[in-house]
């Protein structure tokens, strides 16, 4: 989503800024701008398209001043055109903002009847506006900001410059994370600790509805009621270097190739190699109680749930319900007392889940929050923190996390069951040790990445693609799919196998490449089945199977891609692999932007 860093500095800030725009392009956006304030004046600069625009304009343009605000902007209200890029101003104030606000054309049309001008047309300017006029009427900014902040509508995170008080910035959120950082005379105002790496390591996060006033020596946090607060100043542990392709590509094809080392990472936190046991973290939460899980994640995120519930409902007899979090509050869900609401995210800060997770909690359920920002606003207000450790994800096609995702939920699965009393202890050693094979099966699958990039060039052609799996491989199939169309822009469909014949088998001609997912064990048969009916009627089939199952159905495709034997408990995990890099070599074959796909954003902060 849109990406905010602001600076109370020392020294002039417009080349720090831009950097720290760098760092958020992974969040996705289609325009930039920054301001700073120099001689009592607000210098305002603003590209439409990529940061190199803006740089450009910085070149024949300069702007100096040694406190500033800065922004990438994903287009929600407005096209993305520099007139609607962020800083908005007036002749006194400038702002960034990060989200929606939902009652922007009342205010619009209050301001309008007041004489205003609005020069754009986003839902931000509305605020700035509102700000400006309040100090144009003789109140500080302090009190501007606490009489505008209740009449906003919606998701926010705002940083505010004031032309006449170059000495401070102001901050606020609701609904989208803010963090402050601390410097040595310096303060400084990000979306995340990943945008402040290179400047401190010493963070705050703001609450809910709090603000925050920066100046060079420290800031001030008042909460939604103006009383000011203290927040935990903290080490963030984000790391520079974290966003550095190395000798990769691309960052997806390095988060792609880390799987094996952040899965490994991810399970020595969950496994005891030393008698072969799931040990999750200490919670004050008796998991053998659990009667119903409700899973509520977006995208891959929800495929990654929709394999947990396969796990969940196998070992420990729990019926899951899995929703979409941005349709999960509106059927209005039955939510029964004892339950445990499972929210799945790679930022902790997607608004959806967000919303859906403070509705569950409304309703008495005990929240669980698998996350990999253990800082985020989900992990701070669930109840059961259930981290991962895939390290910063900057590509916008989620890879790295997934697989980590998968590994936890493995893990919470053989919990509950072993509380429950429904796995043994020699079970529980069994799954564990399969656990503990995944990083190295993870390794084997990506020693075909030669194979899949020589045969990427038979599916880029293609207009439509479809993927087949059985049981935990059909989310497999959804999220294959969902890979190709975030980077490949190919239109791509995910089907449970034994569905093609109730109506998408209409789709199958020679034209149609088919992925078929299909590990050898008790699927692999029904799922060839299905596999030669797509065959019969012209589709081109590219089987992903291991050597046994290649021998038995991989004549006459028109490729074959081998993975490793592999337990089916951890075939998910080792399955993702293939997917992954069958959309990523199309993507490259293609040329698309393949860590920042068109219109999509890394962190989707508004609903």
């Amino acid at each position: 989503m849109c990406g905010i860093i602001a600076i109370v500095g020392k020294e002039p800030v417009a080349e720090r800024l831009v950097d720290g725009l760098k760092r958020m392009e992974y969040r996705g956006y289609d325009s930039a701008g920054l301001c700073t304030i120099h001689d009592d004046e607000l210098i305002r600069r603003r590209a439409e398209g990529k940061l190199a625009n803006l740089v450009a304009e910085l070149t024949d343009n300069p702007a100096p001043g040694e406190i500033g605000i800065a922004h990438t902007r994903w287009a929600t209200h407005g096209a993305p055109t520099a007139k609607n890029a962020h800083p908005h101003a007036t002749a006194h104030v400038a702002l960034v903002h990060n989200g929606i606000i939902e009652n922007y054309k009342e205010l619009r049309a209050e301001l309008r009847k007041d004489g205003r001008t609005l020069e754009s047309d986003t839902d931000s300017e509305v605020v700035a506006q509102l700000v400006s006029r309040r100090i144009e009427n003789g109140e500080t900014p302090e009190e501007a900001i606490a009489n505008v902040l209740p009449r906003l509508r919606g998701a926010f995170a705002l940083a505010i410059a004031f032309r006449d008080h170059p000495d401070m910035l102001i901050g606020a959120r609701r609904g989208s994370p803010l963090v402050i950082g601390y410097g040595e005379g310096e303060t400084y105002i990000g979306s995340d600790a990943l945008a402040l790496a290179p400047l401190t390591q010493e963070i705050s996060y703001l609450e809910e509805g709090d603000w925050v006033v920066v100046r060079q020596g420290g800031a001030t946090v008042y909460d939604d009621t103006n009383v000011e607060v203290a927040r935990e100043i903290r080490s963030s542990g984000a790391s520079a270097a974290a966003v550095e392709k190395g000798n990769y590509r691309h960052f997806m094809q390095k988060e792609i190739f880390e799987q094996p080392t952040v899965v490994a990472q991810t399970l020595g936190s969950y496994l005891r190699q030393s008698d072969n046991s799931v040990a999750l973290p200490q919670f004050d939460f008796d998991v053998s109680s659990v009667n119903r899980v409700t899973i509520v994640a977006c995208g891959t995120s929800f495929y990654a749930g929709m394999v947990a519930k396969y796990w969940l409902e196998q070992f420990a007899r729990v019926p899951v319900d899995i929703d979409v979090a941005s349709e999960f509050r509106y059927r209005e869900p039955v939510l029964e007392d004892g339950g445990l609401a499972l929210f799945i995210s790679q930022s902790g800060e997607t608004a959806d889940t967000l919303a859906a997770l403070r509705h569950c909690k409304e309703n008495g359920q005990t929240i669980g929050a698998v996350v990999n920002v253990p800082t985020s606003t989900m992990a701070r207000e669930a109840d059961l923190l259930l981290p991962t450790h895939a390290g910063p994800e900057i590509g916008v096609a989620s890879t790295k996390a997934f697989t980590c995702q998968l590994a936890v939920l493995a893990a919470l699965a053989a919990h509950i069951a072993v509380k429950k009393g429904l796995m043994s202890r020699e079970e529980e050693q069994t799954v564990v040790a399969q656990l503990l094979e995944a990083p190295a099966c993870l390794n084997a699958a990506l020693d075909h990445d030669d194979d899949i990039a020589s045969m990427a060039h038979l599916i880029a052609p293609a207009r439509d693609v479809l993927y087949l799996g059985r049981g935990p491989d059909y989310p497999l199939a959804l999220e294959g799919a969902l890979k190709l169309k975030e980077i490949s822009y190919i239109h791509a469909e995910g089907y449970a196998s034994g569905e093609m014949k109730h109506g998408p088998i209409a789709l199958i001609d020679d034209d149609v490449p088919v992925i078929v997912l299909a590990p050898s064990g008790p699927l692999f048969e029904k799922t060839v089945s299905n596999m030669e009916e797509v065959r019969a009627r012209g589709g081109q089939i590219v089987l992903i199977s291991d050597a046994r199952g290649l021998e038995d159905a991989g004549e006459g495709c028109l490729a074959t891609i081998e993975m490793p034997r592999v337990h089916p408990l951890i075939a998910p995990l080792v399955y993702a692999i293939p997917v992954q890099l069958l959309a990523y070599h199309v993507a490259c074959v293609k040329g698309t932007d393949v860590d920042q796909p068109r219109n999509l954003a890394k962190s989707v902060t508004v609903e």
